[in-house]
């Protein structure tokens, strides 16, 4: 697989994990993204270990995706560099509308692919 679509596919797969609904697809989803003790950082939050990680997707999920009527969607802009990867994400009302929030994800990847941190910046939004 060509390294770009390589990228653009992880951005793809990451971003989805947000939208989905079911606990067991997300904790599947997790396993096939993160090592097992991958990290996760935003703000003040910090998640390590697939249990963590659960719970941060879980509340995020719950809180703006079933709670909040958005969906998460990557912007197409997945790029890596050795063994790091960079992508923007929007926060979009499910039933259209203008973006709600915007986001940059920096992962550092392990040998397997797999994200073994992540680092995650919610950006100002244009407008908002």
């Amino acid at each position: 697989m060509h390294a770009k679509t390589r990228f653009a596919e992880l951005a793809d797969r990451y971003v989805a994990l947000w939208n989905l609904t079911d606990a067991d697809a997300r904790r599947d989803a997790i396993a096939a993204l993160w090592v097992p003790q991958g990290e996760h950082y935003v703000r003040t939050l910090q998640a390590k270990g697939y249990e963590a990680l659960a719970q941060r997707v879980t509340g995020s999920h719950e809180k703006n995706v079933r709670d909040g009527g958005f969906r998460f969607i990557a912007t197409g802009d997945a790029q890596g560099l050795h063994d790091t990867v960079m992508f923007h994400w929007q926060m979009v009302p499910a039933a259209g509308g203008p973006v709600a929030a915007l986001g940059l994800e920096f992962l550092r990847l392990a040998e397997d692919g797999r994200i073994a941190v992540d680092y995650q910046f919610i950006l100002p939004t244009p407008g908002v």
